[in-house]
């Protein structure tokens, strides 16, 4: 203990780091989980693989491979169309006999088939002859003298000398059907044949296909694609102690002439370091990048840029392709029938046809755009997984959770951007998740138990002291006490008061439980219309609600947000009366409708915390909240259900707005302009309610006139029209009753000679 606190005051860092957070902190603990981390993260297992693939995709989904200006390779498809005209697949030989030599003729530079020609051709003459019973012998033997079909497809493709054909590798044992022939290999560095995805057999092409051939080559793709996502496809498999390239290494050999494919090896790297063709009597060499397993990365562009690629294999047999369309090709044989199952999934692509892989990498190997993953990537994010675990370990409990936030979203950021811009500046692949993971799990430990530390701290606190000070003051002094404080902030603000009118006569038709049913019953879908426009419930005074908006958040367009509660609560004021009614009725008692005034404002506020030290409340205050309060006292005055004042009329102008009078609240000694609510802005664009408005503001400006006949006779026809609607239109005509009744008290006492049109209310 003498030595902890003698290092922890002899200022060293590292001495005040150890003793204050390896016991303190848990650290001890999370390093020992970081180690275990690492050694995951070198074992590569395959939730990491499966992550990693799934962001490499999101790269070429946000980037996907450009398309050429001009593409050297062509897809010969055996589409639906071919199908139609062809008759079902697979063809006789001979058919393909000719679909190779008419390729052969438009001058492609090699033909790669992504069809395999395993089985002997069922249709040739002999072996149909040799099926016909009722054939004569002499006859049988003729046919039986026919050439195959086989042999006449090995003759095109021999004629061809550009043909290279498909076969696969599979992990099922086979019958060894003789020595197969082989691509030449040169290795560089060492055996190549231990890096190499390995296999038990080769399902190969009919031997007499096979010798005819300038080439064969692999076209089963990676066991990495373990999601059904083809991602990666190798260039060069191992089987027994031979090595076989894959279909598009192939058809670059022979497409350049060269007589081997050169592997070379790095010890260093772990595998495959260069995969290289030289063309006889040339210096250049042709580079595939793969990774050290000699696979490639493909970098696709979206199956719909290929359309200019494909020739449909019909329109090849039936002489419809011009030269130009595959002189000087890479052709590639292959089906995108549906029927005919050789589809795949691709980052860009749920389904696309198999033969399209080859033409991706094709082009990849061509315009040197594939992905590569460099021999150190995996070491590389193994030491940032190391550096950035120990970065949050050091730090997170050091400067708290917010600047740990900070730092982790800071280095998560920095991963990221050097993940992306090495795909998109370079095409090399970097994990960032990893990483990325690792730093998030150790944040969010480290916060966790720096969080269970201070309650802990604030546990003791009202131990310490619950014997000394009050609940309240201990609670305080446990707490932060910043978050106490009173005070607030001036807002502009959108108010509303709503009140349930003769509260008292309903009340007397229920006992004490009923009404709270009732009014909770009437409150709840109130509440509801509030919160719907992100309004703020401030207290509910028995059957009265205050609410207002733009505080504590911002809320854009607050008047019309509370318009548009209003009108809300009038049709929840209308449903709830529905069902009352009915109950009435069932259960034979009178039943009396449920009625709101609502007053709604706009102004300048004090919003916060108010109150006393030991209670308070969020809340406001405000002239502009006291006139919402007045406004609402008034809907009954002047028999509508709405009141809204000028500040909040100017914002909703759209709305279905009717100006209602100048009147002097009680206790103010400015007048304020009134509006009432009729609608929304359906309402407001209707032609009745543009007539309405029209004679409802020339009878307010003949009543302000002192013009009394025209201001009844508009009256008259406002009245009409609102009579002949429903809802909050139709109680418009208790105002117009109203404003009637005024200009017959002023035909018989006449105003003052200074009356501006002001109404001066005589209670809230």
């Amino acid at each position: 203990m003498t030595t902890a606190w003698h290092n922890a005051r002899s200022g060293h860092w590292w001495a005040r780091w150890f003793n204050t957070s390896i016991y303190q902190s848990g650290r001890l603990a999370v390093l020992l989980v970081l180690c275990a981390v690492l050694a995951v993260q070198l074992s590569d297992p395959l939730p990491a693989r499966l992550i990693r693939a799934r962001v490499f995709d999101f790269y070429q989904q946000t980037r996907p491979r450009p398309v050429p200006k001009e593409s050297p390779v062509v897809i010969i498809d055996i589409d639906e169309k071919s199908l139609v005209e062809q008759g079902q697949f697979p063809w006789p030989r001979t058919v393909v006999a000719d679909l190779v030599t008419r390729a052969t003729e438009l001058g492609v530079e090699a033909i790669g088939f992504d069809i395999m020609f395993a089985e002997e051709d069922q249709t040739s003459i002999a072996k149909v002859a040799a099926r016909t019973a009722t054939l004569d012998s002499a006859t049988r033997a003729n046919l039986m003298q026919a050439p195959s079909n086989d042999k006449l497809l090995a003759d095109a493709i021999a004629a061809s000398g550009k043909v290279v054909l498909a076969q696969n590798s599979t992990d099922q044992a086979r019958e060894d059907k003789g020595e197969p022939p082989l691509t030449s290999y040169a290795a560089l560095g060492g055996d190549a044949a231990p890096y190499l995805e390995k296999n038990t057999s080769i399902l190969r092409p009919l031997a007499v296909l096979d010798d005819a051939a300038a080439g064969r080559g692999i076209i089963s793709l990676s066991k990495e694609n373990y999601d059904g996502i083809v991602r990666q496809v190798p260039m060069a498999v191992s089987v027994g102690d031979g090595i076989y390239p894959a279909l598009s290494l192939e058809m670059l050999r022979v497409k350049l002439g060269a007589k081997t494919i050169t592997l070379k090896t790095d010890a260093v790297a772990g595998g495959i370091s260069e995969i290289s063709i030289r063309p006889v009597r040339s210096r250049e060499r042709n580079l595939v990048k793969t990774d050290t397993s000699a696979q490639i990365w493909v970098y696709f562009r979206p199956h719909q840029t290929f359309a200019a690629n494909y020739v449909s294999a019909t329109d090849l047999l039936n002489g419809r392709v011009a030269k130009e369309r595959l002189a000087g090709k890479f052709a590639l044989v292959g089906t995108s029938a549906s029927g005919l199952l050789d589809l795949r999934s691709t980052p860009l692509d749920p389904v696309l046809p198999g033969v399209e892989v080859h033409a991706n990498i094709l082009e990849n190997i061509i315009f040197s755009t594939q992905l590569t993953r460099p021999p150190p990537a995996h070491l590389m994010e193994w030491a940032i997984t190391f550096i950035v675990g120990m970065i949050m370990i050091i730090i997170t409990p050091m400067v708290g959770a917010r600047a740990g936030a900070m730092t982790f979203l800071a280095m998560a950021g920095g991963m990221v951007w050097y993940s992306w811009s090495e795909f998109s500046a370079h095409l090399e692949l970097y994990d960032p998740t990893f990483p990325i993971a690792v730093a998030l799990l150790f944040y969010s430990y480290l916060t966790y138990t720096g969080y269970a530390r201070e309650e802990a701290q604030r546990r003791q606190v009202r131990s310490a002291f619950g014997q000394y000070l009050s609940p309240a003051l201990v609670e305080k002094l446990a707490e932060d006490p910043s978050k106490l404080v009173l005070g607030g902030e001036n807002r502009e603000m959108t108010f509303m008061f709503s009140d349930v009118r003769g509260f008292t006569a309903i009340s007397e038709m229920f006992d004490a439980q009923g009404l709270t049913r009732l009014i909770n019953r009437l409150l709840t879908p109130l509440t509801n219309a509030i919160l719907s426009t992100n309004g703020t419930i401030d207290k509910y005074m028995g059957d009265c609600v205050m609410a207002f908006w733009n505080a504590p958040l911002d809320v854009e367009d607050h008047a019309a947000a509370a318009a548009r509660s209003a009108l809300r609560m009038v049709e929840a004021v209308n449903s709830v009366n529905a069902a009352l009614e009915q109950e009435a009725q069932q259960a034979g008692r009178p039943h009396k409708p449920l009625a709101i005034g609502i007053g709604i404002n706009s102004g300048v506020a004090c919003v916060g915390n108010m109150g006393s030290d030991q209670r308070f409340d969020y809340s406001v205050l405000g002239d502009a909240v006291n006139l919402a309060s007045r406004l609402e006292s008034q809907s009954k005055s002047y028999g509508v259900t709405i009141v809204m004042g000028e500040n909040s009329a100017k914002d909703v102008r759209n709305f279905a707005l009717l100006e209602l009078d100048l009147i002097q609240v009680k206790g103010k000694k400015q007048a304020a302009r009134i509006f009432t609510l009729a609608g929304d802005e359906a309402t407001a664009g209707t032609g009745w309610f543009k007539e309405l408005r029209t004679n409802h503001d020339a009878a307010l400006a003949a009543y302000r006139a002192r013009q009394w006949d025209e201001a009844d006779a508009r009256l008259a026809v406002c009245r009409k029209t609102a009579t002949a609607q429903t809802g909050l239109v139709t109680e418009l005509c208790g105002f117009y009753t109203v404003l009637a009744e005024r200009i017959a008290t002023f035909r018989t006492h006449p105003p003052a000679v200074d009356w501006d049109g002001v109404y001066v209310a005589t209670s809230k």
